[in-house]
């Protein structure tokens, strides 16, 4: 006994069997600490990358919605050709406010001073920044010639995020695309078939009495096919979701002012 306590701690725990509770505790507890030091400066180190790849998908998708991008396209040079502009939803016009660079409409809507939650909800987001930012695009004239607007809502198993483009007479829609979802695959999913995201292009948001009437739907309605889009087979709560989503985005609780400014060519 007068041997082991005269070893000190160290050497106690040293000399302790491999097969004690007090050395497999502690080993257990080390390995946990170091695991967790070698994860967490991984995550901080690769932050700036993270950052990067995030901004550079983004920019992509935006491209791709408004058919500006090929195989080998340099991607933040031809997203420089879009001028982009936050958008106070409420009165349809740009605020200088913000900077359009760096705003992030999905946080703003975190911010309750930014935001505001939704009694009137089809989109299911809960909470809807009164800000966004939007994508213009002139011809080389300095004309408007495409304006891409963010959009999101919730499908079957998840929000989906994405952009929609729209012309410069506010109703004739270019194409949707979507850059991030949890869909079924091979069901819900199919919101990222090509096939299915050409239907899109030249579809009317409005009819001519100025009445929003895009629509989702296994059914072609009385609005007619130019206001159309076929639901996806097998995923009729994932179409359900584009339905709702596009109409709450393209309405009055969304980017109504901003499309009706558009309409009367005030940008």
């Amino acid at each position: 006994m007068a041997d082991t306590q005269s070893k000190g701690l160290i050497g106690r725990f040293l000399a302790a069997s491999p097969d004690s509770v007090g050395k497999t505790v502690f080993i257990a507890v080390a390995v946990c600490l170091v695991a967790s030091m070698i994860v967490s400066s991984a995550a901080v180190s690769l932050r700036p990358v993270q950052e990067t790849n995030r901004k550079r998908d983004k920019q992509l998708n935006v491209l791709q919605v408004a058919g500006l991008y090929e195989p080998g396209t340099d991607v933040a040079e031809a997203f420089a050709a879009f001028e982009p502009q936050v958008l106070d939803l409420q009165t349809g016009a740009f605020t200088d406010q913000f900077d359009a660079a760096s705003f992030d409409g999905l946080a703003a809507a975190q911010d309750p001073e930014l935001s505001r939650a939704l009694d009137n909800d089809p989109a299911g987001i809960g909470r809807q920044s009164r800000y966004k930012t939007v994508y213009l695009l002139r011809d080389e004239a300095g004309a408007l010639d495409k304006v891409i607007l963010p959009i999101h809502g919730y499908g079957l198993w998840s929000t989906l995020y994405g952009f929609i483009a729209v012309e410069e007479n506010g109703n004739d829609i270019f194409g949707l695309q979507f850059y991030q979802h949890g869909e079924t695959p091979g069901l819900g999913a199919e919101v990222d078939n090509p096939r299915w995201k050409s239907l899109w292009s030249g579809k009317k948001l409005h009819d001519a009495d100025g009445e929003l009437q895009i629509t989702v739907a296994k059914a072609q309605g009385p609005a007619g096919p130019e206001h159309h889009i076929d639901a996806l087979a097998g995923a009729t709560l994932t179409s359900v979701g584009v339905d709702n989503l596009v109409k709450f985005w393209m309405g009055e609780e969304g980017y109504a002012p901003f499309l009706t400014a558009l309409q009367a060519g005030e940008f």
